[in-house]
């Protein structure tokens, strides 16, 4: 099996500050006055400045700061501010890709103490590596899924080719139609942190190129299978067309 096998540099994760689980540290993104390394800024407290924790070899690593209030999430923002966000973010991704510094651009998103982040305060990453290769990032068959709502060149699924299972959605969006992602991706986050209980509000948002197109998973995080772990076995949940309902029904 081939895969991107990325070295991780354990002295500097050990720095790396921590505020989901203890809450009481201090949040270095709620003093934007104390950053430094910016690259660029928006409205409403958008930021994005050079990650000083650099933990991943032969890469540069950025941090966007989505707002300047802290303890609110995509579901909270104001939707021209998500639309802000998600135009913001692209951009700089775009940006990154053409700059032919590196072999392989990501965009994602943690929130939670189950999705692999380590702070509270609302924020994506992007990561430019020189030596990855993106055909192995993702297959074909991950976006395909039980439509929820196909709108203004942006199709929205649930997965029936989940990475990690137990309910996981997919956006694949025209270049032009980044307002209405953000929308249906405000829409999703939302419906992942209330219907989702025991994944305790955390979940992953990953960004794709899929051609001309974008890509989005939106994953609610458990605990992870054995079988994903020890044997790349995935889980399709058997209440995948309820789901289905149920966003339809309820968040749109």
């Amino acid at each position: 099996m081939k895969n991107n096998l990325i070295r991780f540099d354990m002295a500097v994760g050990r720095q790396k500050p921590e505020n989901i689980i203890h809450k009481e540290n201090d949040c270095p993104f709620c003093h934007p006055e104390g950053l430094t390394d910016i690259y660029a800024t928006d409205e409403g407290g958008i930021i994005l400045l050079k990650n000083k924790f650099d933990v991943l070899a032969n890469a540069d690593q950025l941090v966007l700061v989505e707002t300047d209030r802290c303890g609110v999430d995509m579901p909270d923002y104001p939707p021209e501010h998500m639309r802000r966000i998600v135009r913001f973010g692209v951009a700089k991704w775009r940006e990154m890709e053409s700059s032919g510094k590196y072999s392989a651009v990501i965009f994602f998103k943690n929130h939670g103490h189950l999705s692999g982040g380590t702070m509270r305060h609302a924020h994506m990453q992007l990561v430019g590596f020189r030596d990855a290769d993106p055909s192995l990032f993702a297959d074909a068959e991950d976006f395909e899924g039980l439509t929820i709502i196909e709108k203004d060149g942006v199709l929205l699924n649930a997965a029936t080719h989940p990475r990690l299972g137990f309910g996981e959605f997919n956006l694949i969006a025209a270049q032009g139609s980044l307002n209405t992602l953000a929308d249906l991706l405000q829409k999703t986050v939302a419906y992942v942190c209330a219907h989702f209980k025991k994944s305790e509000d955390s979940y992953n948002i990953f960004f794709y190129r899929l051609g001309e197109k974008i890509g989005v998973k939106v994953m609610p995080r458990f605990p992870t299978s054995p079988l994903m772990i020890g044997y790349d076995i995935r889980i399709l949940p058997s209440n995948l067309a309820e789901i289905v309902e149920s966003f339809q029904r309820d968040w749109l």
